[in-house]
């Protein structure tokens, strides 16, 4: 809890990923994928408990057998697919399980500290009656292209300095939070009037593909 405010974690997880072979179960650096976020989620003096809506028995019988303060839900036949929204599997969870807040966050972000994901919390917390959602961004300020090779969010022909361009913020799929009431109203997790929370890359890195969860497991063993 915040404030007496209740928050719940969501981090939802299919079986079969697209381009890496049970990739939340595989071993990262010894111990499953998932594992790493489900640690860091439990160890917050902010979060009640933690929600992981599946596919996967594997999954379910580990987080089962490891965790006390996670609950597995039971992906329902109308939410498989690897097509169908995270919007419409959060919204199925949270009308199981109620709080005054939801985190939601992935498994594939091995990087992100415990600290970031308490501060992303107290930010949130503080700035409630201005905004109705949080979500993580990844600041980026360099030159970028379209694919027909126009110019983003520079003019070639005037070639100022990297630091003098516009601030530019990707959404690096890390951290949401919002209300019940809020994502009810807009019908996703990042609503018409979000805090942006700024990431270091480095926290950021996300795993789709296999080079990536290589770099992943290489970084995670330094920092």
């Amino acid at each position: 809890m915040i404030n007496k405010k209740r928050i719940i974690a969501l981090m939802p997880m299919k079986g079969e990923s697209e381009r890496i072979y049970n990739k939340n179960m595989r071993l990262f650096n010894g111990q499953p994928l998932c594992s790493i976020m489900l640690d860091k989620l439990c160890a917050s003096p902010y979060i009640e408990k933690v929600i992981v809506n599946t596919d996967s028995t594997s999954i379910k019988e580990f987080i089962e057998n490891r965790y006390d303060n996670v609950i597995v839900v039971d992906r329902p036949k109308h939410l498989l697919g690897h097509d169908v929204s995270m919007n419409k599997i959060i919204a199925h969870d949270i009308n199981i399980f109620p709080a005054d807040l939801y985190l939601q966050t992935h498994s594939t972000n091995p990087l992100l500290r415990e600290i970031t994901i308490d501060r992303a919390i107290e930010k949130f917390n503080i700035n409630l009656t201005n905004y109705d959602s949080l979500f993580s961004v990844t600041r980026f300020q360099t030159r970028f292209y379209q694919e027909n090779g126009q110019a983003l969010n520079h003019n070639p022909e005037v070639l100022i300095k990297t630091q003098d361009l516009p601030v530019l913020y990707e959404e690096n799929s890390c951290i949401y939070i919002f209300s019940k009431e809020a994502f009810e109203k807009n019908n996703r997790r990042i609503g018409k009037n979000p805090v942006l929370f700024e990431i270091e890359q480095i926290e950021a890195v996300d795993i789709d593909v296999e080079d990536e969860f290589v770099l992943a497991e290489k970084l995670h063993k330094v920092i």
